[in-house]
C-alpha cells in the first residue's frame, strides 16, 4: 500500500470494497492472515483465514485456541506485537513455525465498542515497522465498515459471509 489508500476503498459514504482491502492484506502476509472481526464472547461476526489448510487442521484437531498466545494477548490487549515477543508456554509458535510460519504478527483493536483481533505470519523474515502499520491500517478498515450489520446493505452482508467461508475453505 503506497501513502494512505484508504480512500481507494471506499465505495460510497457506508460500503467499503472489502474484497480489495482483503486482496491487499494478503500481499502484506505471504503465508496467510486470520481475521476476527467483532469477538463476542468467543465467537466473531466474520472470520477470515488465509492460512495454509495443514495448519488449520492440525490448529484445530489439537484445539490450541486454549492455549494460543496470540489469542490470548489480542483477548487481553489493544495494539500489534510480533509473535518473536509472545510468551508462549504450550509451544503453539513452534508448531506454527513447523507448519511454515516461524515469523508474524499480531493485532488487537476495540473501536466503537468490538474487538477485532487479526493474526499474519511470513516465512522469510520479521515483518518490519510500516508493514505491520500497513497491516494494522487495513484491518481497522474491516473493523469500521463490518462494524454496524445493520447499517450495510443486505447484500454486503452476504458477500461478507461468502467471502468469510471461500477465504477460509478455499473451494467451499
Amino acid at each position: 500500500m503506497v501513502g494512505n489508500r484508504k480512500a481507494s476503498y471506499v465505495m460510497s459514504q457506508t460500503q467499503v470494497e472489502i474484497s480489495s482491502v482483503l486482496e491487499d492484506l494478503g500481499k502484506l502476509t505471504p503465508r496467510g492472515y486470520v481475521l476476527g472481526m467483532h469477538q463476542q464472547y468467543t465467537t466473531t461476526k466474520f472470520m477470515f483465514q488465509t492460512y495454509q489448510r495443514t495448519w488449520l487442521d492440525y490448529y484445530s484437531q489439537n484445539g490450541l485456541v486454549m492455549s494460543d498466545p496470540t489469542v490470548a494477548w489480542c483477548f487481553e490487549n489493544t495494539g500489534t506485537l510480533r509473535w518473536s515477543d509472545l510468551e508462549d508456554p504450550a509451544g503453539v509458535m513452534n508448531a506454527a513455525a513447523e507448519h511454515g510460519m516461524p515469523y508474524g504478527a499480531i493485532y488487537a483493536t476495540v473501536a466503537g465498542g468490538s474487538r477485532s483481533m487479526a493474526g499474519f505470519a511470513r516465512d522469510d523474515r520479521e515483518f518490519t515497522d510500516a508493514e505491520i502499520t500497513q497491516m494494522q491500517e487495513l484491518v481497522d478498515i474491516l473493523h469500521a465498515a463490518t462494524a454496524d450489520k445493520a447499517k450495510l446493505p443486505p447484500e454486503t452482508i452476504e458477500q461478507l459471509k461468502k467471502m468469510s467461508v471461500m477465504v477460509t475453505h478455499p473451494g467451499s
